[in-house]
Order: structure tokens, then C-alpha cells, then sequence
């Protein structure tokens, strides 16, 4: 058999596929999901207020979402591996930097700028993008599932780990560690090289990127998705920095908010799994409005209940199953409606309205936090917001783009 007609490594290998993008997503979720356990000694050994540290990871949420859509393009234009490549080499080097980030200054572009665009070309959303091109199509509602639950893992595995050598070796050493485990995703990444699977019917391989985006932001199902992720951002970047010395705050350990964390990220392997698994079996709206108001209900609870190691347990739990379950509803949502010509592209411009809410999660909270002396008001916009985001969604049409015709 020629080398032009021998199947893919998707096609022979699927699960070899799976894995080694799940592993991408693990390794680099990891590190910015324990971006909290650090900021307590950094801003102690600085002398800085928490929304110093707040705005710099604001800017990497921003500059991941910025990132993201041009690591798409490039990634659909030219494969995956460069891109993630790049991303991880570039994510490492800005782990590295902010171990040595002395002033506000060089934080905002260590931890900002460098890590944020590091995350658009390695994260999981390039991974997902992979498999929605290469994989299957059988194979791709239990891949959604299992990359997003892999970053989840890298949650879990991560914050508790941090707060461990941040004791054993100091935070600075740390970031160094972490920054070379980083480039681990560049071996990884050789399996998702390869030609993507067989184009679907509604997929327009001569579509020129300008007029992809015109129809999917010309399409009103697209633009409320869109909108609602906005609150999943918000939320996952307010809570992932700011939940440990909320907990502090309130009388408990910095190790408890390291379990929260990590429990959270455990929870999520198995909400991202189910909600892949039920992606494939409801309408995806309809578990889009359903997660994001049962977010809001289990925070406003938590906020009402009496701070201890229990309810935060508990709370990690429940927060940990509706986490990163949005993704993917959402991702199957615009490969459904526009193909997987340009999903990491069109994916990338939902996930940057995401990061859009992370980075106002993260800096309102600081902000608000060194103004008012508490979280109460940003907990409680991130329970409004929920609801908002559970309403916006209900409206979503499913069912691909009609080329040539006016867009549901």
C-alpha cells in the first residue's frame, strides 16, 4: 500500500489519538488552573495588592482569547502540530519568567501576555479542534468528553501539587518545574498530525475565511452561543484564582482552597465525560440553559452557607461537575452548524467571548476585592449572570448553516 493511501493514525489508531491529545490538554490546564495557589506568596513577598496579581492573569485570560481564533486559522490552514508546538514552548517560557517577575510590570507580561498566548496554541481547545477534524465522526462526542475531562484532571492534579513544593522547594522553583514539564506537549502532539477524516456534506473546503466568519457571525444561533459562553469564562477564571484566598478570608487553610481546586478539577472529569455522553443524546441548548442554572443555584448556596472545609469540599464537587461541562455542547454546536472546515477558527471566536468573562472575572475580583474588602459582590454578578447565560440559550436553533440562504 502506498503511503498516500495508507489510513490515517486517527483512522488506525483513534484511542492512541485520544490519549495523546488528553495528555496535551492535562499538562496544560494544569499550571494555569493553580494560578491561585500562587498568589498569596507572590503578593506577600512583593508587597502587592491581590488585584495586581488579578489584573495580570486577567490579561492572560484576555490574550488566550485573543490568541486563540489566529491559532485556529493557522492550525486549520497548516495542521495542529506546529501550532501546539510553538504554544507550549511559548507557555513554558512565560512559566519561567513569571518565577522571576519582580514588578507588576514584568507579571502582566510573564504571566499575562506570554502564558496567554501560550495557551491559544497548546490548550485544549486546539486539541478538541483536532480531534473534531481528524477523528471518526463516532468517535468525536466521547473525544469532546475526554479532552475536556483530561484539562479537569490537570486541574485536579495540579493546584494540590503546586501547594506541595510551594512548601517542599519555595513558589519560585515551582514555576521553573512547571515550565519545563510544559514541553512535554511537543512529543505528544506528533500524533495529531495527520489529514482530517472525510468532509462532511455541509463542510465548504473552498470557503475563504473571511466568508466563514461573515456567515457565522451573520447567524443568530452562532452569536447567542457565543454570548452565553461569556458566563462560563467569567466564573471558571474568578473562581480558579481567587477561590483560595476567599477561603483564607473566611477562617480556612490555603491547602483546603488547593482541594476545592483540585476537587473541582475531578468532578469535571466525570461532568465533561456525561456531558459529551449526553451531547450526543438531548438537544444541546437545552444542557447548555441546564448547567449554567445549576451554576448559579450551587453558588449562591455555597456564598449563603457557613465557610468550612465540608461546604468548600462539597462545593468543589458540585461546582466540579457543571465546570468545564459546557464545552462540549458548545463545541458540537459549531461543528453542527458550520461543518469542521473552520471549527478551531469559529470555536476560538466563541472561547474568546469566554476568555472575554475571564478576564473581567478575574480583575473585577481583585478590583472589587481591594475596594470592598470582600468577593460578596462579584460572587453574587456570577449568580446573575448564570441565569442570564441559562436564558440566552434556549433560542439556539440546531441544525446546520442552509448555505445561500438567510441563517436561522
Amino acid at each position: 500500500m502506498s503511503a498516500a493511501a495508507r489510513p490515517s493514525l486517527a483512522t488506525r489508531a483513534p484511542l492512541l489519538v485520544v490519549l495523546c491529545g488528553c495528555m496535551i490538554a492535562m499538562v496544560t490546564f494544569g499550571p494555569r488552573a493553580s494560578s491561585g495557589i500562587f498568589m498569596l506568596p507572590m503578593t506577600g513577598d512583593y508587597g502587592w495588592g491581590r488585584d495586581t496579581f488579578g489584573l495580570a492573569i486577567a490579561i492572560q485570560n484576555l490574550v488566550w482569547g485573543i490568541g486563540t481564533p489566529f491559532a485556529g486559522a493557522v492550525a486549520d490552514r497548516f495542521g495542529v502540530v506546529r501550532v501546539l508546538c510553538v504554544g507550549a514552548v511559548v507557555y513554558a517560557v512565560g512559566l519561567v519568567l513569571m518565577a522571576y517577575s519582580s514588578t507588576p510590570l514584568m507579571l502582566q507580561l510573564s504571566a499575562g501576555a506570554l502564558i496567554g498566548f501560550g495557551l491559544s496554541g497548546c490548550s485544549f481547545n486546539i486539541v478538541l479542534a483536532a480531534f473534531g477534524k481528524m477523528l471518526p465522526e463516532r468517535w468525536r462526542p466521547l473525544a469532546f468528553g475526554a479532552g475536556t475531562a483530561a484539562g479537569s484532571f490537570g486541574q485536579f492534579l495540579f493546584p494540590p501539587l503546586a501547594a506541595g513544593l510551594n512548601a517542599a522547594i519555595g513558589w519560585h522553583e515551582t514555576l521553573i518545574v512547571f515550565g519545563f514539564v510544559m514541553l512535554l506537549v511537543m512529543p505528544f502532539s506528533l500524533a495529531l498530525a495527520g489529514e482530517r477524516v472525510e468532509t462532511k456534506a455541509g463542510d465548504l473546503p473552498q470557503q475563504s475565511i473571511a466568508a466563514a466568519l461573515g456567515e457565522a457571525f451573520g447567524h443568530r444561533s452562532y452569536v447567542l452561543l457565543v454570548l452565553g459562553f461569556f458566563t462560563c469564562g467569567f466564573q471558571l477564571a474568578f473562581v480558579t484564582t481567587h477561590l483560595p484566598a476567599y477561603l483564607i478570608d473566611r477562617g480556612l487553610s490555603i491547602s483546603v482552597g488547593g482541594w476545592t481546586l483540585a476537587v473541582i478539577g475531578l468532578a469535571n472529569m466525570v461532568g465533561s465525560l456525561g456531558s459529551g455522553w449526553l451531547s450526543s443524546r438531548m438537544p444541546r441548548r437545552y444542557l447548555l440553559a441546564a448547567i449554567y442554572f445549576a451554576r448559579g443555584l450551587a453558588i449562591a448556596v455555597f456564598v449563603l452557607l457557613p465557610a468550612s472545609p465540608v461546604t468548600s469540599i462539597i462545593f468543589g464537587v458540585v461546582l466540579g461537575l457543571l465546570w468545564l461541562s459546557t464545552v462540549p455542547p458548545t463545541s458540537g454546536l459549531v461543528m453542527l452548524m458550520f461543518g469542521t472546515r473552520y471549527l478551531a477558527m469559529l470555536y476560538g471566536f466563541a472561547f474568546f467571548s469566554h476568555q472575554v468573562g475571564g478576564f473581567l472575572g478575574v480583575w473585577l475580583g481583585g478590583l472589587l476585592y481591594e475596594q470592598l474588602g470582600s468577593y460578596d459582590l462579584v460572587w453574587w454578578l456570577s449568580v446573575a449572570l448564570s441565569f442570564a447565560s441559562a436564558a440566552i440559550n434556549l433560542p439556539i436553533v440546531e441544525r446546520p448553516v442552509q448555505r445561500g440562504l438567510q441563517p436561522a
